[in-house]
C-alpha cells in the first residue's frame, strides 16, 4: 500500500464536491427515493479519485489547511502495484546486502587483528 499523499482540489473541483452534498429535492413516486446527499458526495470524490489518482475512501483532512487540502492514499492498477512491490523488494535486498557486506568487512578486520 501506498503511504499517505498530500492533495489539493482545484476551485472549481471543491464547488462541484460542495455542490455534491446539498440536498436535492425530489418527488416520490411510488418506492423510489432519490440519491442522498451522502450518496452524491461519495460519488463526487469517487470521480476526484479517478481524476487525481487516489482511493477515494481513504480521504482525511489535513488540519489547519483550508478544505481543499487533504491527504489520501494513491489507488495503482495491478501493473503499478507490482512495479511497486518490485522496487520494494530490490531496496529491501540492496540494504540486506549493505549490511552483509559490512558484517562480512568487521568480520575480516577482526580476522585480520587474530592472525596478526
Amino acid at each position: 500500500m501506498y503511504p499517505r499523499t498530500n492533495y489539493g482540489m482545484s476551485k472549481d473541483d471543491l464547488k462541484e464536491l460542495l455542490d455534491a452534498c446539498k440536498p436535492t429535492p425530489v418527488m416520490k413516486i411510488g418506492s423510489y427515493t432519490g440519491s442522498s446527499p451522502q450518496e452524491n458526495a461519495n460519488r463526487a470524490w469517487a470521480k476526484l479519485g479517478e481524476k487525481m489518482g487516489f482511493d477515494p475512501t481513504s480521504v482525511k483532512p489535513i488540519p489547519g489547511k483550508e478544505m481543499m487540502f487533504f491527504t489520501a492514499i494513491p489507488s495503482e492498477t495491478e501493473e503499478e502495484s507490482a512495479r511497486r512491490e518490485s522496487a520494494e523488494a530490490a531496496t529491501r535486498d540492496a540494504k540486506e546486502i549493505e549490511q552483509l557486506t559490512e558484517s562480512i568487512a568487521v568480520a575480516q578486520d577482526r580476522i585480520r587483528e587474530l592472525v596478526g
